[in-house]
C-alpha cells in the first residue's frame, strides 16, 4: 500500500499535514465524529521509489480534531564521537575506585581472619562459680575488713577502717568511700598535726581493731601513730577500707569478674587485686601479687594517666629491691569518657600456661603474661645475683613453671589515698608533696584546699562494685 502523502519534502504538504494534526479552536469537529487519519504515517516513498522514514520510529499516526503534542527527540544522527574516553587520564579515577573498592574488601576480609583468629586462640577451661556477690548487704562470711595505718607498705595516707560510712552496700553495690578523719571522729584539727596518740593495736591502750600480724617487723607502725608538729608526723587525715576475701574465698587458677566504676578525685587510688593466701615462698613480692585493675582519680590529662586509664601488674622478685613488676605491667586508656562514668567489667584469667587481664571483654586485653616460653627466674634474669657478697638461689625453683603464681590468691578491694611508693610520680600533676620527705603526709593535708574540690560529691569519691564473680579452673567438685 502507497502512502496518501505524496511527498514529504513538499512544503505545501507538510503544512496542510500540520494543520491536519493541529486545527484551530475554532475549526468544527467533523458532524459525523469522523477521524481523519493518516495511516501507516511512519513511511513515505520517494521520487525514485524508495521509503524513508519520515516520523523516526512512528509506524503509525492518528490525527484527530483533538489537539495532539509530538515528541521531538534532539539527539544526533549517526555515532557520537566521544574522543574523551580513549584519553589515559579520564580511565585513571576509574582504574583508581576498583583499587579503592579492592582495598577495602581485602581489609574486610583480613580483619575477619584476624578476628576469627583471635576468638579461636582464646583458650577454653572448665570453670567452677565459687563467688557471686551482688551486694544486697555485705556478708560478713565472705568479707573482712584489713585495718592499718601504714599503706600496707605502700605509704598511703589513709587510714582503713571497719566504719560503716567508709564501706557499705544500698542499691547500686559495694561502696568503699574515703572520708576525712575530723568528720567521722572526735579527733580535731590541732590533734592531727600534734600531740594526738592514736593506737588500735592489741596494747592494753589499744582498741584491738588492727589486722596486722603482731609479729611483724613493723606492726607498731602499721597499728600505731603520734602526731607531732615538729617532726611533721600527722595522724591520717583521710579513713577509707580495705575488704578481703582471705580466708573465704581464694582460687588457684581460674577467672575474676568485678563490675565497678572508679572513684573521682585528685590522688584517690582504687584497686582490685589479689595477694597470696599462704606467701609459700616468702614476704612481697617472692610470693607474688596480681593487680587486675589500679587506676588514679585525677582527670583525664594527668601524665601518668587518670581515671581514664587502667593498669594491671603482676608483683614478683626474689626480694624487695627486685620486684619485676615493670616487666609485666600495661595499661588500657578508655577514649572520650572515664571509668568514673560508668560502670566497667575488669577481669582476670588464669592458668599454669598463662595469665590475663581484660576490661568489658577477653577479646580486649590489658595485660597478657605467658608462662610456656621461661620461668620468671629467667625472665627477671636473676642469675648471678648477690646479696651480702652471697649469690642469690632461685626461690621458685620447687614451684610450676610459673612460680609465684602457682599457689591459691584471695581478692582485695580497696581505695587508696596518696602514696610514697612512686605510684604518683614527683613533680607531675601539681603533686602537693615528695615521697622521699618526712613530712609527705602534712604536705598533702596541707593543699588540702588545691585537691578536695576534684572530689565528687556523695558516693562518687568512691570506688562503687556492683558484682564480683570468682570461678576455680576445673569441674565442681560433688
Amino acid at each position: 500500500m502507497t502512502s496518501p502523502i505524496a511527498n514529504s519534502h513538499d512544503p505545501d504538504f507538510l503544512y496542510a499535514a500540520h494543520q491536519a494534526s493541529h486545527p484551530s479552536p475554532q475549526t468544527p469537529s467533523n458532524s459525523n465524529n469522523e477521524v481523519a487519519s493518516i495511516e501507516n504515517y511512519g513511511y513515505n516513498r520517494t521520487r525514485d521509489g524508495s521509503e524513508e522514514d519520515l516520523f523516526r520510529g512512528l509506524n503509525s499516526y492518528r490525527v484527530s480534531g483533538m489537539r495532539h503534542h509530538e515528541f521531538k527527540t534532539y539527539l544526533l544522527d549517526g555515532k557520537i564521537e566521544k574522543p574523551w574516553t580513549a584519553d589515559k587520564k579520564y580511565k585513571a579515577p576509574r582504574k583508581g575506585n576498583w583499587y579503592i573498592l579492592g582495598g577495602l574488601l581485602l581489609a574486610i576480609a583480613v580483619s575477619a581472619v584476624v578476628n576469627w583468629r583471635i576468638a579461636v586462640g582464646v583458650p577454653h577451661h572448665e570453670y567452677c562459680l565459687v563467688l557471686d556477690d551482688s551486694f544486697s548487704t555485705l556478708d560478713k562470711s565472705i568479707w573482712s575488713h584489713e585495718v592499718q595505718l601504714d599503706g600496707f607498705g605502700t605509704g598511703s595516707f589513709d587510714w582503713t577502717t571497719t566504719d560503716g560510712r567508709n564501706a557499705f552496700t544500698d542499691g547500686d553495690g559495694l561502696h568503699i568511700v574515703p572520708t576525712f578523719t575530723t568528720a567521722t571522729t572526735d579527733i580535731t584539727e590541732g590533734e592531727i598535726h600534734n600531740g594526738y596518740h592514736l593506737n588500735l593495736g592489741q596494747s592494753k591502750n589499744g582498741d584491738g581493731s588492727c589486722t596486722a600480724n603482731k609479729t611483724a617487723e613493723y606492726y607498731a607502725d602499721e597499728c600505731s601513730r603520734n602526731s607531732n608538729i615538729s617532726s611533721h608526723t600527722i595522724i591520717n587525715p583521710v579513713r577509707s577500707a580495705r575488704l578481703t576475701t582471705q580466708g573465704a574465698k581464694s582460687i588457684r587458677y581460674g577467672r575474676v569478674e568485678v563490675v565497678a566504676k572508679v572513684p573521682k578525685g585528685d590522688w584517690l587510688w582504687p584497686a582490685i587485686w589479689m595477694m597470696p593466701e599462704d606467701s609459700v615462698y616468702g614476704i612481697w613480692p617472692l610470693s607474688g601479687e596480681i593487680d587486675i585493675m589500679e587506676s588514679r582519680g585525677n582527670a583525664r590529662g594527668y601524665r601518668n594517666g587518670g581515671r581514664e586509664t587502667v593498669s594491671s601488674t603482676i608483683h614478683w622478685g626474689e626480694r624487695n629491691a627486685t620486684d619485676n613488676f615493670f616487666r609485666t605491667t600495661q595499661k588500657h586508656t578508655i577514649q572520650r569518657t572515664d571509668y568514673s562514668e560508668g560502670f566497667h567489667t575488669f577481669g582476670l584469667e588464669w592458668s599454669e600456661d598463662y595469665l590475663y587481664t581484660w576490661v568489658d571483654n577477653r577479646l580486649q586485653q590489658v595485660l597478657y603474661v605467658d608462662f610456656t616460653k621461661q620461668d620468671l627466674w629467667q625472665r627477671g634474669h636473676f642469675q648471678g645475683d648477690y646479696e651480702n657478697s652471697t649469690e642469690l638461689t632461685n626461690p621458685w625453683f620447687n614451684g610450676n613453671k610459673n612460680a609465684p603464681f602457682d599457689q591459691k590468691f584471695y581478692l582485695i578491694l580497696n581505695v587508696a589515698v596518696g602514696s610514697r611508693n612512686g605510684w604518683f610520680s614527683d613533680g607531675v600533676g601539681s603533686k602537693p608533696w615528695v615521697d622521699g620527705r618526712d613530712s609527705a603526709a602534712s604536705d598533702f593535708y596541707g593543699a588540702r584546699s588545691s585537691w578536695e574540690p576534684s572530689w565528687g560529691t556523695g558516693n562518687e569519691r568512691g570506688l562503687t562494685v556492683k558484682n564480683v564473680k570468682m570461678w576455680q579452673q576445673g569441674k565442681c567438685s560433688t
